[in-house]
């Protein structure tokens, strides 16, 4: 009989381009770019079919473009086995050993390739098993998510979900507008809080911290209504939605990194981020932008952290401090949050993003947030992996932290 594995990426976020068998128990596996590029090979997420229980395998992934990377710290692939879930309720987990990430000699076309390897076994026979860099979150994810949310007669009264626009393939891409309805008589106006998230489609654990955030803010708990009292969340929760669903690890379908075209007018070519930065210039009309936040994946360094923004001479209003809220963040969740990994420095090459751009049209707290796809370096966590909850944990703490601040 053929033990040969059988490999399949041909769904919603997948990515292998090709396999071959080197040995039995041996397989090489190349990436796809991101579409309409040759580069920006990272995220990966494929299946695999034919299993055999308690044998060695050993797969090596070979034309990643970084020189560096977490799978030299620690970082593990993850698995998910259908039998074990059907069986034992148990979802992805890490997985892997003898992983090695180097440089490789494949680069004959003038481009440095490297190298992931790592032996493993599979927990059944004839088992339907998935590999990925990190937790998998679709679109189809996302839509789900929204459908329970527009059928819940409690939340739907305070989040109302519209169509910001649609992506280049035709994709919905959604904005939520969450706060209590007015009480009457009260006329102070309520401060906007912009969140966004999923600009890069291969950085999923975004998506989780999007999730937490949201889990919470949509509650019933006391802080949630204090919060929903106090602001209006406007929130973009995938802005790009095509490179989400093909399986890109950092482009829309133009080929282009999303995160650098907050300058553009190109409405046609880059819509989400067209729309996102007109909603934005909208709401500064209403009412005062207290905090823009983008949230990202890091794939370089650990722990969770922010880049924000600052004038070489800062004002002097305390409250103002673009440094305020990722302190306050780094003492609510100590343990995943560095402050010393955060940075305010606005270069040159990140004229473009939408944290350089929005605090050039006002925003003050204007902030890039990134997690770790590895995990912490800090306390009791030290030289563990984030899991979801631990993502979906640092949106609660975000949570936290604006009411601190407020």
């Amino acid at each position: 009989e053929d033990n040969t594995l059988i490999f399949e990426a041909r769904f919603e976020s997948g990515n292998l381009q090709k396999v071959v068998k080197i040995s039995e128990f041996e397989y090489q596996l190349t990436l796809r770019t991101d579409l309409y590029t040759s580069r920006h090979t990272q995220w990966y997420y494929f299946q695999v079919s034919n299993t055999q229980a308690g044998m060695p395998y050993r797969f090596t992934i070979v034309n990643f473009t970084k020189s560096n990377s977490l799978y030299k710290c620690g970082l593990q692939p993850l698995l998910y086995s259908e039998a074990d879930a059907r069986k034992h309720k148990v979802g992805w987990r890490r997985t892997g050993n003898e992983i090695k990430y180097y440089k490789n000699n494949a680069g004959q076309d003038g481009h440095q390739y490297f190298s992931l390897t790592w032996t493993f076994q599979f927990p059944h026979d004839q088992d339907t098993c998935y590999f990925a860099h990190c937790y998998p979150y679709t679109y189809s994810n996302l839509q789900e998510y929204l459908v329970a949310i527009s059928k819940d007669p409690v939340k739907s009264k305070f989040c109302k979900i519209h169509i910001l626009c649609h992506s280049l393939a035709g994709n919905i891409v959604y904005v939520l507008t969450i706060t209590n309805p007015p009480e009457s008589g009260r006329g102070t106006k309520r401060k906007a809080v912009v969140l966004t998230a999923r600009v890069h489609p291969g950085e999923t654990n975004s998506s989780w911290i999007m999730k937490g955030f949201l889990d919470y803010i949509l509650g019933d708990s006391g802080k949630a209504q204090l919060l929903r009292d106090s602001f209006v969340f406007k929130v973009v929760p995938m802005l790009n939605p095509d490179g989400v669903i093909v399986g890109n690890h950092r482009c829309s379908l133009t080929g282009q990194d999303l995160n650098r075209k907050y300058r553009s007018n190109l409405k046609k070519f880059y819509p989400s981020i067209w729309y996102t930065r007109n909603m934005i210039k909208r709401v500064m009309r209403e009412r005062d932008v207290f905090l823009y936040c983008d949230i990202h994946g890091h794939n370089r360094k650990q722990n969770v952290f922010m880049y924000g923004c600052e004038r070489k001479q800062q004002a002097k209003a305390p409250n103002m401090h673009p440094r305020i809220f990722p302190l306050l963040l780094s003492k609510s969740c100590p343990d995943k949050f560095s402050f010393p990994d955060c940075h305010f420095r606005v270069q040159k090459s990140k004229g473009g993003t939408g944290r350089v751009v929005m605090w050039k049209m006002g925003i003050n707290n204007s902030y890039t947030l990134e997690a770790s796809t590895c995990g912490s370096k800090l306390g009791c966590r030290r030289s563990t992996h984030f899991n979801m909850k631990d993502f979906e944990s640092i949106g609660q703490h975000f949570c936290d932290a604006l009411l601190n601040y407020c």
